[in-house]
C-alpha cells in the first residue's frame, strides 16, 4: 500500500485524499489547522493528519493542493530533505488575489514561466508533475461525465509522469502528456478557461477532452 502525503486541507486536498483512500492508499493530510479537519476525519477514519513536515516525511508520494501564492512557503515548511527524490503531484494554480473580470481569473505568472517550473526550481531534488489543475475538485475523482475526460500533465521526470498516470487512470482520467515542465505554461491557464462558465453562468459540471483523428 503506497503512502500519500497531501499538503493542503482545503476542498482540493480533502477531495483527493478521500479519493486515494477509496483506491486503497494510506493517506496523511498536512495542515496548519487540524481542527478544520475534525468532521472530515470522522468521515474518513483511515486517514491521519499532521504538520506539513510530518506529512512530507510520511508520504512516498506527495500531493500539493494549496493556493499557488503559498505553494513555495508550504514546500519550505515541509522540508527539502523530506521532499528529495519524491514525486510531487502539483494541483496548484497561480491565481492572483484580484477579482475576476467578466468571469476571467488573473494569474500572477506569465506565459513565459509556469508555477510548476518555479516550484521545481525551488525544490530541485523533487520530481514535480502537474495534474488536477484544470478541473474542479468535485470532478477530480472518477467523474461521471458522458465520456472519459482528458487530464493534461507535464513534468521533467518521465518515470514520475508514468507513476502519476497510474493514479490518474485509477481516478478515471485519460492521460495527455504535454512534455516537460514547460508544458505547464499551457496547462495552468486551462484553469482560467474551465472557470469561465462557472463564474458567468454557474455551470461547473464540465471537463476537457482532447479529440484525435
Amino acid at each position: 500500500m503506497k503512502k500519500i502525503g497531501v499538503l493542503g486541507s482545503g476542498v482540493v486536498g480533502t477531495t483527493l485524499a478521500a479519493g486515494f483512500i477509496k483506491h486503497g492508499y494510506e493517506v496523511k493530510i498536512g495542515t496548519r489547522n487540524p481542527k478544520k479537519l475534525e468532521e472530515w476525519l470522522s468521515n474518513n477514519p483511515k486517514a491521519t493528519i499532521g504538520s506539513f513536515e510530518e506529512t512530507a516525511q510520511f508520504g512516498e508520494q506527495i500531493v500539493l493542493a494549496v493556493r499557488g501564492s503559498v505553494a513555495k512557503e508550504v514546500l519550505a515548511s515541509a522540508g527539502s530533505n523530506n521532499l528529495s527524490g519524491k514525486i510531487i503531484l502539483d494541483a496548484s494554480n497561480p491565481i492572483a488575489d484580484s477579482a475576476p473580470e467578466d468571469g476571467v481569473l488573473s494569474f500572477f505568472t506569465s506565459l513565459e514561466k509556469s508555477l510548476l517550473e518555479d516550484l521545481q526550481e525551488s525544490q530541485p531534488e523533487a520530481k514535480f508533475v502537474k495534474a488536477f489543475s484544470s478541473v474542479g475538485a468535485h470532478l477530480m475523482v472518477n467523474p461521471n461525465l458522458e465520456t472519459t475526460p482528458s487530464m493534461f500533465i507535464a513534468g521533467d521526470d518521465e518515470d514520475a509522469k508514468k507513476q502519476v498516470s497510474v493514479i490518474l487512470d485509477q481516478f478515471g482520467w485519460e492521460i495527455e502528456d504535454m512534455g516537460t515542465a514547460k508544458g505547464a505554461r499551457a496547462i495552468e491557464p486551462l484553469c482560467i478557461l474551465w472557470c469561465i462558465p462557472g463564474m458567468r453562468d454557474g455551470k461547473w459540471n464540465h471537463a476537457f477532452k482532447l479529440l484525435k483523428a
